[in-house]
């Protein structure tokens, strides 16, 4: 998935330094959704994450949860203050799937 963030080097910090101290209220909805592993890598103002999830796992699922979780609501509207949308992002949308185009382990 990718995101961009505000590009302010300033707010970039910040934004890094939250997700050095992830709450554990929202380590625990992670966990509970179903994704056992989350990756995100940073370069300049653009985001990358890497989820695995269980075979239960569906993003409609998630989204129901995040929305019923007051520590999710807290911390979505505390780290969209550093996000900025990607310009093909739907109005309520702020991570992009995107398409694997290569990889390694089936060439």
């Amino acid at each position: 998935m990718a995101l961009d963030l505000i590009n302010d080097p300033l707010l970039i910090d910040q934004y890094i330094d939250h997700h050095k101290a992830v709450w554990p209220e929202i380590i625990d909805s992670i966990k509970e959704s179903g994704i056992h592993d989350m990756q995100i890598f940073h370069v300049a103002n653009r985001l990358f994450m890497i989820i695995e999830v269980n075979e239960d796992f569906n993003f409609e699922k998630k989204n129901k949860m995040d929305r019923q979780n007051p520590y999710v609501i807290k911390w979505e509207e505390l780290i969209s203050t550093y996000q900025k949308k990607l310009p093909i992002a739907e109005p309520n949308e702020k991570w992009i799937l995107m398409e694997k185009i290569f990889d390694l382990k089936i060439q």
